[in-house]
């Protein structure tokens, strides 16, 4: 699923078959293989790994892996205790660490097997070419590979125990690993070949921890608008767990740790990074706001109480942080993805071309070459089967920000389809009879405008077109005549081989030359062996007299 991947090698062969090969026909099977991955990427969920630093401690290991620390890229979906099974089986006699801190030499120089591992964050690398912001589901791809960063963070309490709050004095000492090569790679692990460490103050650790949380909440608001279909519960815990002051205390408890007087008197230098923490906490509101908002249009009746209570306790945050911090918008951003939703995530509100019911214009236009357009003259009317009501209510979905088209989308593809049935088992008996009528009228109707051509002329063509479509056969003792109209009556006499040369019995010459007799039907090129058997004034026999 690693489909960015895959697009970066896609284009090196769209070169090659572009401008190299001349090969149109792959050029276009790889393009449209490159579309699919970028729908991919956008619409679907990929499972992220975790990552695991994994450290080989002891003479008893092999030389390659001695004392060194390594980074394992899990499997999809699995946890560390399932990891360090499938690692200690390779290692049967290898013994677990119990703590994340670097051994000392004692174990390194040891003739034992010990294995340490623990779990790292890989720290996120975004190519040059994001230079604005971009969405959640293009990102995520990135948090968890091509990463060559990573780091461990380990709580350590400095100072005097504060049992009213924990915050006030929890350091952060946070182990960044470097690896030789970005993971996943060839192999699902490499060697760190560089650590180095620092340590994160308290109040360092508060901006982080606000920043995570705010991101958090617009990058689930993000995912909801742009998937109306998601499950509410991941919502509505992660709501609840910061407006409900009973779950977790929100921010309260970095205000009572750094916001204090005694805290801004005993560190002046953290001025800016206090005031830093108040901005983050008042543009937790918006984000708030929104998402209570789409949970308050996703709930379900059953949780319309839980929903109350949420929506009360977060006016009472909303009216305490507004007074205290100020007011904050709502992003741009969050805005435009509530009014146009990206391209690719909106489900198309029309039909495509191929299947979508023509207009009764449309229709018109196209029995206007074979049938009158005349209103209702073939019962082909379309205002029942799709209703001008309907057409202006989907334009206006799409032209409104509404997000209530999300609710009526099914509903919606529900009524197209029935009509698109119903259209198609009409049109199918319409076209029937259309196809139809241009038979009649190709074969009988003529313009009354137009002058009918003479009867000898009309004989003429057809027995032209008699000659150039007939093969050559010879003559048969029975003759099938083709049929004739019922408009054209014709009767033959023994002087109706000179009218089929457009000649009456008055213009005769006084010596006519002798007309070669036809041995055949097809042509006149077949002569008999001898003009002289049969005399010219004779008609042939009857069974060999052969109608136009």
């Amino acid at each position: 699923q690693m489909w960015e991947e895959a697009i970066a090698l896609g284009k090196e062969l769209a070169e090659q078959y572009e401008n190299e090969m001349f090969d149109y026909e792959q050029l276009s099977e790889l393009l449209r293989k490159q579309a699919q991955f970028y729908e991919n990427i956008v619409k679907v969920i990929r499972p992220k790994p975790d990552y695991f630093a994994v450290g080989y401690y002891g003479q008893g290991f092999p030389t390659f892996i001695r004392n060194k620390v390594f980074i394992y890229r899990g499997k999809e979906y699995e946890r560390r205790e399932d990891f360090e099974a499938r690692l200690l089986t390779q290692f049967p006699n290898a013994e677990k660490m119990k703590t994340t801190s670097p051994p000392g030499d004692d174990i390194k120089n040891s003739s034992g097997q010990y294995i340490q591992c623990f779990t790292v964050k890989p720290k996120l690398d975004l190519p040059s070419k994001f230079h604005r912001p971009v969405s959640e589901q293009i990102v995520s791809f990135y948090r968890v590979n091509e990463v060559q960063r990573f780091e461990y963070s380990r709580p350590v309490r400095k100072g005097e125990k504060n049992p009213d709050n924990e915050f006030a004095n929890m350091w952060i000492e946070r182990t960044i690993y470097v690896t030789a090569y970005k993971l996943p790679g060839i192999l699902r692990w490499f060697e760190v070949k560089s650590v180095f460490m620092v340590e994160i103050s308290p109040l360092e650790n508060a901006i982080e921890t606000m920043q995570l949380t705010n991101d958090k909440i617009n990058n689930m608001v993000q995912q909801h608008l742009n998937d109306p279909n998601l499950p509410i519960n991941p919502l509505s815990m992660l709501l609840n767990g910061i407006v409900d002051p009973a779950v977790m205390g929100g921010f309260a408890n970095y205000e009572k740790a750094f916001f204090t007087e005694k805290y801004i008197h005993e560190h002046p230098e953290d001025h800016d990074k206090i005031e830093k923490l108040k901005d983050l906490i008042a543009w937790q509101i918006p984000f708030l706001a929104e998402g209570i908002r789409i949970h308050g249009e996703k709930v379900t009746e059953a949780l319309r109480p839980f929903h109350e209570r949420m929506e009360a306790c977060f006016r009472q945050l909303r009216d305490k942080v507004e007074k205290q911090y100020g007011v904050r918008a709502v992003p741009s951003s969050l805005d435009d993805r509530r009014g146009s939703r990206p391209r690719s995530m909106v489900r198309s509100f029309t039909m495509p071309s191929s299947s979508r019911p023509l207009s009764v214009a449309s229709v018109s236009s196209i029995s206007s070459d074979s049938t009158p357009s005349r209103p209702g003259s073939d019962g082909f009317v379309l205002e029942p089967l799709l209703p001008k009501k309907m057409h202006s209510r989907s334009q206006d979905k799409l032209d409104k920000d509404d997000l209530d088209k999300d609710k009526k989308e099914k509903k919606k593809e529900k009524r197209n389809s029935k009509h698109q049935e119903i259209f198609d088992k009409d049109f199918k008996s319409t076209d029937i009879s259309l196809q139809q009528s241009e038979a009649v009228i190709l074969s009988e109707t003529i313009s009354p405008l137009r002058p009918q051509r003479p009867k000898s002329q009309v004989i003429n063509v057809m027995s032209s077109e008699r000659r150039f479509s007939v093969s050559p056969s010879p003559p048969s003792s029975q003759v099938t005549p083709p049929p004739i109209t019922p408009r054209t009556k014709l009767s033959f006499s023994i002087q109706s081989n000179l009218e089929l040369n457009g000649m009456s019995s008055s213009d005769i010459p006084d010596v006519p030359p002798p007309l070669p007799l036809k041995g055949s039907m097809a042509d006149y090129g077949n002569l008999m062996e001898s003009q002289d058997l049969i005399s010219p004034t004779t008609s042939p026999p009857a069974h060999q007299r052969v109608s136009p």
